[in-house]
């Protein structure tokens, strides 16, 4: 992959910003960056070549990072989350257990033998969608809180089920995969926790902050690769190795700087990197070809907006439950990792993301109706 080549792609990204400048319309800067690979990758100008080696990687790395910082923005140390952490669990259980008979009538409807991956991709939501959304909006109060919590426990329990359902004969292997990972992030938390007893966490960032040495950030992206490393290894998808490490600072404490050079570097470079490769990765004419794939991907875009909004019944506001609905990194994680391993069929992988784009497209006029009734910080 060429310099002309990325400055190209970092070009056509803006298109993400240019979109989600009107502040009314709640458009989220990744649909942009989708729509602009869209239409210089395969699907129609055939500009861009996302089976390119070096661009794959640098995809990879955009991934990784993205969920990395959606793991960072889940409130793992408000106070006022925590009693609502029980709720929001049963709500996201609820949702689960409804997104199985909704996935199993999709999967017989289309005959694709899919309906595990249906199920969760109904079930999901998304962390890295939704906080963005509701921190923009000003949304808060109870309802808010447990909402939160819910599309935490989805997001993370999605991300962990995704790789035994999307290939059940690596399913051993991806659940070995799975606690390593796991794991290894537990065992990352004990030592950053024992670095702030002792004090060392603290010299650190002031040795870093003072000789621009950007330690934390260093520490960060070498242990967030090696835990990528043992992702793909053991075919689970780097989502999970971004999103669990993402937990783990955002539980022992993000300080500001670091999350500002991961704000850069994220959303200045990788992260629209990646967008922009994935919609050059997608080959909407393969929906053409396959229009059916076409009905697949609106049944489980409105499949997870309704089955969401069923907690409607429970007392929750309509519009938190087509906002808890929305997703993007399940989906994404999934036709990326089933095209991978060709278990998908042609035409899948685009209706998997164009289902999401469904519930992004909702999500952001729900979060809109959301503010003007009042669901706001007080």
């Amino acid at each position: 992959m060429s310099f002309a080549a990325l400055a190209f792609v970092s070009l056509v990204a803006l298109l993400g910003p240019a979109l989600a400048a009107r502040q009314r319309w709640h458009v989220p800067v990744v649909l942009g960056e989708l729509l602009a690979g869209i239409v210089v990758g395969g699907s129609l100008l055939g500009i861009l070549d996302a089976s390119e080696p070096t661009f794959t990687m640098l995809a990879d790395i955009g991934f990784a990072l993205v969920m990395f910082v959606a793991g960072t923005h889940v409130p793992m140390r408000d106070a006022t989350l925590r009693p609502a952490l029980l709720r929001g669990t049963g709500q996201a259980l609820l949702v689960g257990i409804l997104a199985v008979p909704a996935g199993i009538a999709v999967a017989a409807l289309f005959g694709t033998g899919q309906a595990g991956l249906y199920a969760v991709l109904i079930a999901s939501s998304s962390a890295a969608l939704v906080l963005p959304i509701v921190d923009s909006l000003g949304l808060g109060g109870s309802s808010v809180l447990r909402m939160l919590a819910q599309v935490a426990v989805a997001d993370t329990a999605c991300i962990v089920a995704l790789p035994l359902v999307i290939a059940p004969d690596y399913a051993l292997r991806a659940a070995l995969g799975v606690v390593a990972v796991s794991v290894c992030a537990g065992l990352v938390y004990l030592l950053y926790r024992e670095l702030e007893r002792r004090g060392l966490g603290v010299r650190l960032h002031r040795l870093s902050e003072d000789r621009k040495l950007a330690l934390e950030l260093r520490m960060n992206l070498g242990i967030l690769f090696g835990l990528a490393a043992l992702a793909v290894w053991s075919h689970v998808s780097v989502m999970l190795a971004g999103f669990a490490l993402g937990l783990v600072v955002a539980a022992v404490g993000e300080p500001r700087r670091l999350a500002r050079q991961l704000f850069g570097i994220t959303e200045g470079f990788f992260g629209p990197l990646f967008f922009v490769w994935l919609g050059a990765s997608l080959n909407l004419r393969e929906l053409v070809d396959h229009p059916s794939f076409v009905l697949l991907g609106l049944l489980l875009g409105f499949g997870a907006v309704a089955v969401h909004s069923a907690l409607r019944l429970l007392g929750q506001p309509l519009a938190l439950g087509v906002l808890a609905a929305s997703q993007l990194g399940i989906p994404v994680a999934a036709a990326t990792v089933g095209t991978q391993l060709g278990v998908l069929a042609p035409g899948e992988a685009p209706a998997l993301i164009l289902g999401a784009l469904v519930t992004v497209g909702i999500a952001a006029v729900a979060g809109g109706v959301a503010a003007r009734q009042g669901l706001t910080k007080t």
